[in-house]
Parts: C-alpha cells; structure tokens; sequence
C-alpha cells in the first residue's frame, strides 16, 4: 500500500518526535556516564577555587564519575564563565563562579558577551563576608570613628580593593552610599599588592574577602572595622558587622559561589545535579572545608533564581550611583 507524499513526510516526522521523547529518559538515566569538567575562572588557590575542588570531591562521590576542576583564569573569572556558556549543555562542563563573573562583570564592562540568561543556575554553594579594614596608623577602631573621620576630612582619605568591578569595590562604593561619604577608590591588580600596600601604611583603608584579611587582623597589623553582611558571621562572631553601625544598616554584601551550567540544560540532568548538590551542602565535611576557608554553606537550599534577581538588582544600583566602568 503507498500512501501520499506528504502523509509519508508528516508520518517520518510523527517517528522523529517519538524517538526524542523515548531517548530523553535514556539520556537522563545514563548521566552521568563520564568525567564533569568544573570550570573555575580563577588560578589555582584562591577562593573560588578552593571552593570548587571541595565541590568537586563531593560530586565525584555522588555522581559515581570524576569530576575534574578546570582553571581558567583572566578577566576577573569572565574567561572562564565564557567558556561554561559556550559549552553543549548536557551536564559535563560547569562553573564553579563568584558573584563578580556570574552577576556583575556584564554591568561594568561592556564587553562581556555573555548574559545571565546563557547559564541554568544549579545551586548557591557558599558564602563569605567581605571586610572593611583600616592600617593601625589611621587612628580609627571602629565603624562609627571611621565615617567620622570621613565626615570630617572629606576626600581626604582613599580605600583600596583588588580591581574595578570587583564585589570588594561594589562593597565601598555602597559604604559610601549609605554612610554619606567620600573616599577614593584605588584599584589593585589584585589582593597581594593592596596588602603590601595597607602592611605597609601606603593607604589607610581596604575591602578584603574575610579570609584574607584575618590572619592579620587577628596578629594586629591589620583593624577590622567590620564585616559587610547584614549580620556577623557565623565564622567571625567576635567582628561586628557594619549593620551594627545606625548609618550602615542597610549594608549587605559579600562574595559568594554558585554551581551553574550553560543554559538549556535538560530537566532531568538539572534534577540529578540539584540532588547531590543538595546533598553535598548537608555533608558535615563539606561544612567544615568550607569554615576552614571562611565560607559559609547555606543551611537549606534557597531559590537560586530568586537570589540572583535580586542580587543583580542590588548591584545595579551600586554601579549606577558609582558610575563604574571598566
């Protein structure tokens, strides 16, 4: 029996679909089948890397294959945020990011050609305050003496971060924002010359991430003037945070992490990462690797995409007040 042309064509179509429909449970049912590649943006040590090699442990377990960390280093983690966009979405290249690459670089640098909407957010890993940190030399011991200073001296003073465009730059235009004052900003090329540079009484003031401040705020070369998140941290209860300080309470901002992958990734492998990354944040050894670094895991699971709506929000307004560009 012959049938019409286009009954044939439509029929082969009709065979088409169905075969797509019976291999996505297929394909959902073998992943993962080979290593995950977790991109991280930066070089080896810092952060974000250290968050995304405990990461990769635990998935490794979870997942049954190995999961291999990939740093690719350069423009502030946007290189590497790039390449996770680029890359096919079936679930074996990831990133391991930052706020600085996932939500803020494309609102100061015109450049990125990435949007938010290339990556299918997974998960928040973890978080960690930011710092704000005065050389000894300065004469203040807290957040209240500080904007008092300013107040008095105003453009007098200047404070360092580790690059325009940064979550630590964000941090103390916000400061000035909210607390009504004035201060140059002076971009390092990273932490380890803003610390020579405060070590050393070059600059009165710096934003650090916590961990890299720590050990020298707890030696005394360095003096806290307080955390940036809305409430101490868990870590830290003996620094107080800026909030604490009447004309600083609105003050919230840090540095966290996230567990993203290319946009379009299919239901099915998006629902077997959120589970062993659900169950990664309550392993008490993934807790304590990450207090080791001064991150903080979420105690239960947030809505990611709600979280970065809202943090993309925050930092808009920040870089418009500030004009920043970069």
């Amino acid at each position: 029996m012959r049938f019409p042309r286009a009954f044939s064509s439509c029929l082969a179509l009709a065979l088409c679909g169905l075969a797509a429909s019976a291999a996505a449970p297929a394909f959902a049912d073998g992943y993962p089948s080979k290593p995950i590649t977790l991109v991280v943006g930066y070089p080896p040590g810092g952060s974000t890397d250290l968050t995304g090699r405990a990461l990769g442990v635990e998935l490794s377990h979870r997942l049954g294959v190995p999961v291999i960390v990939d740093n690719i280093g350069g423009a502030g983690g946007a290189i590497g945020a790039q390449k996770v966009a680029n890359a096919a979405p079936d679930g074996y290249t990831l990133l391991v990011g930052a706020n600085n690459e996932i939500a803020i670089s494309k609102l100061v640098n015109a450049s990125v050609r990435y949007e938010q909407k290339d990556f299918t957010p997974i998960g928040l890993i973890a978080s960690q305050p930011l710092v704000l940190v005065a050389a000894p030399s300065a004469g203040v011991k807290n957040a209240g003496e500080f904007l008092a200073l300013l107040k008095k001296n105003p453009g007098k003073y200047s404070y360092g971060s580790s690059g325009v465009g940064t979550s630590l730059h964000l941090a103390g235009e916000m400061l000035k924002q909210q607390g009504g004052v004035f201060m140059t900003h002076v971009p390092y090329r990273g932490v380890a010359p803003l610390t020579n540079d405060l070590l050393g009484g070059n600059i009165d003031f710096g934003v650090f991430v916590l961990s890299s401040a720590l050990p020298y705020i707890r030696s005394g070369k360095m003096v806290a003037l307080g955390t940036t998140e809305a409430k101490r941290s868990a870590i830290t209860p003996d620094l107080p945070a800026l909030g604490e300080t009447p004309a600083l309470q609105r003050m919230d901002i840090g540095v966290w992490f996230a567990l993203m992958g290319p946009a379009k990734l299919p239901a099915p492998v998006l629902a077997r990462l959120k589970k062993a990354l659900e169950e990664t944040l309550q392993s008490p050894d993934f807790r304590k690797k990450m207090e080791a670094t001064s991150s903080v895991v979420p105690l239960a699971p947030l809505d990611i995409e709600r979280f970065l709506v809202t943090e993309t929000a925050k930092y808009r307004n920040i870089v418009q007040f500030a004009n920043i560009k970069e």
